[in-house]
């Protein structure tokens, strides 16, 4: 694949990644972070760069990408496992968030006296325009890589150019009321899981996968190397602008009380922009905001939409699009901090097993590994995940689980990970092994 070739694919990529939870949660993280910001927004960008840039590129170990390597678990595993990540990611949580962030950040700075009807108005205007890019799947790479992703990045660089010349030099914000410092990487790690871009990472390698074929790469060596190059990309981009948004959120002199009951991350960039730039800036944040969520939703809505026709091909892909571009409407007249927090227990169920998932693929691709390495660190990791979440969220107490190692950084699924992979190799030694296609 050319270079060329490799830039569009990754900017579509970025451009599909960087949405909604890219923009506000980072400078929101640098705000309460202080002077443990760097290992808060390393831990971040773990997540937020590091883990989908393997998530994507593991995708292309097998031709039919995570649909056909989850199988490795169980069949029937692969099915829900991709289902809930491909609701998750799409109609559910992520894309009406595209709709809400959009709103609160680009229509609702100029206008007074604002409501839910004017939140439906947006919305209705923002999933026409998100049908309209999403209906032809294979218009995606040149409608996102080609034209929306410079704009976005040239608006984006020149509001974080002005924001670095503002504040350079400036002390950290205060340490936030209930930071972690016992923590701050595992703070920013755990933060990153609200991008949601990990578990992203698993829907959109069948774009990317799909994009690159129509490129007229169809060899399963050409295919991994062109994905690598793309997601490094995407990656590259991806880990500048989560750092210096962070950067800009940790120096900007704001105290939690002007910011009041408003997200943190959305209030730190409508002020920086009109500290930046005044009205203009406004405008330019308006146009970021907007062209960030548009470009994401959109790729959420083909992804989403071409895995279920797959699995349930007698209904139509167009058929998919309308499905769920009307759900993730309905849902985004929640508002955005009802469906941030309606996300936070079934991510921090999901995360451990995507990551698990990821991880493992590398390993067994490259260490000839017996099915059971796969099949039991996933079931150790999804039985601790569950009861972790139920446990934290006081719906059922279960105090025995504090005990357990890494319990406090919310860690406490990587031993049974490791733990269970070696049993798993162990036990199947003479069974059958892994053999990816």
């Amino acid at each position: 694949m050319s270079t060329k070739n490799s830039f569009i694919v990754g900017f579509m990529l970025f451009a599909m990644f960087f949405g909604a939870g890219n923009l506000i949660f980072p400078p929101g993280l640098g705000f309460v972070s202080g002077d443990y910001f760097w290992l808060a927004i390393a831990g971040f960008v773990l997540t937020g760069v590091g883990l989908p840039l393997i998530g994507v590129i593991a995708g292309s170990i097998s031709k039919d990408g995570y649909v056909e390597s989850l199988k490795v678990v169980h069949p029937v595993f692969a099915i829900i496992f991709m289902v809930a990540i491909y609701l998750t990611i799409g109609p559910f949580f992520a894309i009406p968030r595209t709709a809400t962030t959009s709103y609160e950040m680009a229509v609702l700075p100029f206008m007074e006296n604002a409501g839910a009807l004017s939140l439906f108005i947006f919305s209705v205007i923002f999933f026409i325009v998100v049908f309209a890019l999403s209906y032809r799947a294979d218009s995606l790479t040149n409608s996102i890589g080609k034209i929306l992703t410079p704009f976005l990045l040239i608006t984006i660089v020149a509001l974080i150019i002005r924001a670095i010349t503002l504040y350079f030099g400036m002390d950290s914000a205060p340490l936030g009321e209930g930071f972690n410092t016992d923590s701050p990487f595992s703070v920013g790690f755990t933060e990153g899981y609200l991008t949601m871009d990990a578990i992203a990472a698993i829907a959109f390698s069948m774009v990317v996968l799909n994009s690159i074929r129509d490129l007229g790469v169809n060899n399963r060596k050409d295919l991994l190397i062109g994905t690598v190059k793309s997601a490094s990309i995407a990656a590259v981009l991806l880990g500048t602008i989560y750092i210096s948004l962070g950067w800009i959120g940790n120096k900007v002199n704001l105290t939690p009380e002007e910011i009041g009951d408003q997200n943190s991350g959305t209030f730190i960039l409508t002020f920086v922009s009109d500290l930046a730039y005044g009205q203009f800036g406004m405008i330019l944040l308006a146009a970021i905001v907007l062209l960030a969520c548009l470009t994401t939703a959109t790729g959420l809505i083909v992804s989403v939409s071409e895995y279920f026709h797959k699995i349930l091909p007698k209904i139509s892909y167009e058929v998919f699009v309308v499905i769920f571009t009307l759900i993730s409407f309905i849902l985004a007249n929640q508002g955005l901090e009802q469906v941030i927090q309606t996300s936070v227990p079934v991510l921090s169920i999901l995360y451990p097993i995507a990551i698990t998932s990821v991880l493992l693929l590398f390993v067994t691709y490259f260490i000839t590994s017996p099915r059971l390495s796969f099949q039991v660190p996933v079931v150790l990791v999804i039985a601790v995940s569950i009861l972790s979440v139920v446990h934290r969220n006081a719906w059922l107490e279960m105090p025995w689980l504090e005990n357990l190692p890494f319990f406090a950084s919310s860690f406490e699924w990587i031993p049974f990970m490791i733990i269970g992979y070696i049993a798993g190799y162990l036990i199947g030694l003479k069974k059958e092994k892994i053999k990816y296609t």
